[in-house]
């Protein structure tokens, strides 16, 4: 058997010109499945790690999905809005340790503005439960001296070409419903934040009495005709939020979260709806994860087109290989050895493939991991041939095994005298 190792090893190399292609069709037929599967099950994990350490999230009384969009990831807008009271009520409860309340509805060249309280720096989470840092600056301070303060997100930051002290002025409404700007209310920067890959990055946070400020002199969404009131002078007024968009709860007790959520949702005066974070991202990549799973069949129609290219190639050569092989049965060889040695043929060709294309993924993994970080918040874990992995590997290796075995039973039934057989 080592013999034929060595045999089929050589006979290999000899034809090596052309067994390259076929080796490294493989190899990028496995870089692709392999790839695939790796980059949806990272791209899964961020997806459902764009908001960690919030056990419950409040908003009006709407669909899991829609609320988990547009307060975690700022896509689409609220039916209806919390009344301050309701959302004050819920802040109340014993079980909860910390609120935090968002306000949406305005946005800077596209980007969403969200109101909130300094809190949120403290206590909004992502990933393996990581806190937001800041880049440069400082959050803004809440109060009425910087009442005028703004915090961007790093692709904020990036794309509008702003830095900390620059001047921004947000306007009502947000993608393609901007109605009016705020010009005569503007805002400082005074913070930036660093890269999370998540919605973070693209979201403006000023506080909450800012959202009641820019709009003290409008009415019905548009600006109160013939009124005006001045920055300065808007400091002035009562900025008790009205309402909010939705809150993140942090519990004292995860124990207590179904209890928290059934008083919440049992709520007389407002119809509000509480939702555990994981349970409605999870649904939401079912909903999403089509494109997944289409790109994962891709993967496998390439892996299953680098396996019949081998076949092709060997039963090919058969023909340039019949004096070979019929030299090899004059010399001793029995029909079975002239099975094993195609087969190993393919076989060797097959674990060859495999190995070069985990090394191809592996270097593209490193190469492109902090782009895709960067770019679309995905955070590639370093490589490592997990059970599904190891599944996939086994289950190409297993299918070029079974495509290797007819070129070799072809070799079986060449008879001696047909190889020897003289052609024109």
């Amino acid at each position: 058997m080592k013999s034929l190792l060595f045999l089929a090893a050589d006979s290999a190399w000899n034809r090596r010109g052309t067994l390259v292609f076929t080796v490294l069709s493989i190899a990028l037929a496995v870089t692709l499945m392999l790839g695939i599967e790796r980059l949806r099950a990272d791209a899964r994990a961020s997806f459902l790690h764009s908001v960690t350490g919030v056990d419950l999230v409040v908003g009006a009384r709407t669909g899991p999905v829609q609320l988990m969009l547009y307060s975690v990831f700022r896509i689409g807008g609220a039916t209806h809005d919390i009344g301050w009271d309701s959302a004050q009520w819920v802040m109340r409860d014993p079980a909860i340790a910390w609120a935090v309340p968002l306000a949406m509805g305005d946005s800077l060249k596209g980007f969403p503005v969200l109101g909130t309280t300094p809190d949120y720096f403290r206590h909004f989470r992502f990933g393996a439960n990581e806190n937001l840092r800041f880049a440069a600056g400082r959050a803004f301070s809440g109060d009425t001296d910087g009442l005028y303060e703004a915090v961007l997100g790093a692709e904020v930051a990036a794309r509008l070409g702003l830095s900390v002290g620059d001047t921004i002025v947000l306007a009502h409404g947000s993608g393609e419903h901007v109605l009016n700007e705020h010009a005569d209310k503007p805002f400082s920067i005074v913070g930036t934040l660093a890269a999370t890959g998540t919605p973070v990055d693209r979201s403006v946070h000023v506080s909450l009495a800012a959202i009641e400020a820019i709009h003290i002199d409008w009415q019905g969404g548009a600006p109160v005709p013939g009124f005006s009131v001045p920055a300065d002078m808007a400091r002035k007024f009562d900025l008790t939020p009205k309402t909010v968009t939705a809150l993140l709860i942090g519990l004292k007790s995860r124990a207590t979260v179904f209890q928290a959520q059934r008083r919440i949702n049992a709520y007389r005066d407002e119809a509000l709806m509480a939702v555990l974070p994981g349970v409605a991202l999870d649904e939401l990549w079912q909903l999403i994860g089509l494109a997944a799973r289409a790109l994962a069949a891709v993967s496998f129609l390439a892996a299953a087109v680098g396996l019949t290219g081998l076949m092709a190639v060997v039963l090919a050569s058969l023909n340039e290989r019949r004096r070979e092989l019929a030299i090899l049965r004059a010399n001793g060889a029995s029909p079975r050895d002239m099975f094993l040695l195609l087969a190993t043929e393919g076989v060797l060709l097959t674990t060859l493939g495999l190995f070069l294309g985990f090394v191809f993924l592996a270097l593209i993994s490193a190469l492109a991991a902090p782009w895709l970080l960067r770019a679309y918040g995905i955070q590639i874990q370093p490589l490592a041939l997990d059970a599904s992995g190891l599944g996939y590997l086994s289950a190409i290796w297993t299918t070029g095994f079974v495509a290797s075995l007819f070129p070799g039973w072809r070799a079986y039934r060449l008879s001696l005298a047909d190889g020897l057989q003289p052609r024109v």
